[in-house]
């Protein structure tokens, strides 16, 4: 069996804010078809890594290569071509609609001053569709609540057909049933597209039933990766949240209450 294609590999990367470390020597390698959940803490740098790993930060050392190229030597078009990322709380600041929003993830595909084609319009209402917003698609975004903003803000991203996604809180003013909604889409997405995703969740039992590999920082530049059913065991759980768990087995596999 061939092996999966690298989208995104790390080595020896180190990340600090100041004087804080946020990952030591890490050593990360994120394949065609894998889902990957980082978990940690408030205030452990999640987001800082993603920022990091889109190339938007430089690593305090190491290399982080996109394709097998290092991301500093990459003009920031072709990272769009190859990396989508969505930060918490999307907002776009201007009075477009939610279609004109969504044909933004597009726009890295397109030479300056090119119009969107007809197939740009197609890719992005379908990405509409997957969301269950293809009604919404003349609504002003600022009308839209913040989980429907959350929900463009993902289309835009699917619409732009990149090989890996990076997402930060995906399911965010999201109630249950659109959280696993678009959790579902995006593992599916993974799959169908032979694609990656590395997002960033608060729900340990989310991250139990979507990610196949997971990422834990664990402070003070500490981190345990890996696939998810030898790094989501009860005991690392509670080094990471510094609280007691108990671990119950269900239909979806297994899942942790607070004790």
């Amino acid at each position: 069996m061939a092996e999966s294609p690298v989208l995104l590999s790390c080595s020896g990367v180190d990340i600090s804010i100041g004087e804080v470390t946020i990952t030591r020597r890490l050593e990360l390698c994120i394949e065609a078809g894998q889902c990957w959940c980082l978990l940690g803490r408030n205030g452990t740098g999640k987001t800082t890594l993603l920022q990091t790993l889109a190339g938007l930060r430089p690593p305090a050392a190491g290399r982080i290569a996109l394709n097998g190229t290092a991301l500093e030597q990459l003009p920031r078009r072709q990272v769009a071509q190859q990396l989508g990322i969505l930060f918490q709380d999307f907002e776009d600041s201007f009075p477009a609609s939610v279609l004109e929003t969504v044909l933004q993830g597009r726009h890295p595909h397109l030479h300056n001053w090119q119009w969107e084609s007809a197939e740009d319009y197609r890719i992005a209402r379908a990405a509409l569709a997957e969301l269950g917003l293809d009604s919404l698609e003349q609504r002003n975004v600022q009308t839209l609540s913040g989980g429907e903003r959350q929900r463009v803000g993902i289309a835009t991203l699917l619409a732009q057909q990149t090989p890996l996604l990076l997402l930060d809180e995906p399911t965010s003013h999201l109630d249950l049933q659109h959280q696993l909604d678009i959790l579902q889409t995006l593992v599916a997405q993974c799959r169908a597209r032979n694609s990656a995703v590395l997002m960033v969740l608060h729900d340990i039992n989310l991250a139990a039933r979507f990610a196949d590999h997971v990422v834990l920082l664990m402070g003070n530049g500490e981190h345990r990766l890996g696939r998810s059913e030898d790094i989501l065991q009860t005991d690392q759980l509670e080094q990471l949240y510094g609280h007691p768990l108990m671990q119950i087995d269900t239909a979806t596999g297994p899942a942790w209450l607070p004790r």
